[in-house]
């Protein structure tokens, strides 16, 4: 079984592509809705919590699990993956693995992969200037403007926080409030831009519930990267590479939360095309 985690409904932005991308695999989704937002929260809260999650998927049987929120993926996953990781496998002998989704968003919005051997590889033609909106904490993290000038020195990264944008999604604000509050992070960054990017990175997984707020704010011919499109395209070429993660196919399906606000559910079914069979976690 395949875990997906997220700190609360954005992340089922990435699951719904995982999904379509890999039908016949087992999946649980983890929301930590009672805890969200998370790019409010200090980065050892953001471990902590991040931790807790995992531990909870490991328990419903998951090998292999998704980190599908950008703050716990810049924050907590090298520690999870260097430190907790081999601890977990020396403790219960348990092969299991964590990746998460900033990579392969990076990689998209580069057009530069990796080899096995470590090579950079060109794939696409990349953009000169990239716009990254996230969290505050995962923009204070550098991950985003780090991991692309090792790919290209020559790309311009801009970030703009978003600080009250996750969590007034994962309340379920009004439209026209979630409007105002793209307008005024887009706003923002052209100013400080001077012009239009040539490539938007929406590093929040909340933040495609809304992509067509951004799409309306930002001038014409801006290229969106879909990172949930992404991490699919990552996920399968992870699983073909490493055949120990097979797991069992019988397409089923399981979605657990800490806890949420209801007012949200109207945008997340509307968004999903149906009702989300949540049970408390």
């Amino acid at each position: 079984m395949i875990g997906v985690f997220d700190s609360g409904f954005g992340g089922l932005t990435v699951h719904r592509a995982l999904i379509e991308a890999l039908p016949g695999r087992d999946f649980v989704y983890l929301g930590d809705n009672r805890n969200a937002p998370y790019g409010v929260r200090p980065p050892i809260d953001v471990l902590n919590l991040t931790c807790a999650a995992l531990e909870r998927l490991f328990a419903e049987g998951s090998t292999l699990a998704v980190v599908a929120c950008n703050t716990a993926s810049t924050v907590a996953l090298r520690w999870v993956q260097q430190q907790w990781l081999p601890v977990r496998r020396r403790d219960d002998g348990i092969a299991r693995n964590v990746i998460g989704i900033v990579v392969p968003t990076i990689e998209a919005a580069t057009g530069m992969g990796w080899d096995e051997d470590g090579t950079a590889v060109q794939q696409t033609k990349p953009s000169s200037t990239i716009a990254v909106f996230a969290t505050r904490r995962t923009v204070e993290t550098d991950c985003y403007p780090i991991e692309i000038r090792k790919r290209r020195p020559d790309i311009t990264v801009v970030q703009q926080a978003c600080p009250e944008l996750a969590g007034s999604i994962e309340r379920g604000l009004p439209r026209h409030d979630l409007h105002a509050l793209v307008d005024r992070y887009v706003s923002e960054l052209l100013r400080k831009l001077g012009t239009a990017p040539e490539c938007v990175i929406l590093g929040c997984t909340h933040y495609p519930l809304v992509a067509d707020l951004f799409a309306a704010a930002l001038p014409p011919g801006v290229r969106m990267i879909h990172q949930p499109d992404a991490a699919a395209r990552a996920l399968k070429a992870y699983l073909d590479r490493h055949p120990e993660y097979d797991g069992s196919h019988a397409g089923r399906r399981k979605f657990l939360s800490t806890g949420f606000s209801t007012e949200a559910l109207p945008l997340i079914e509307k968004f999903w095309g149906d009702k989300v069979p949540f049970v408390q976690a």
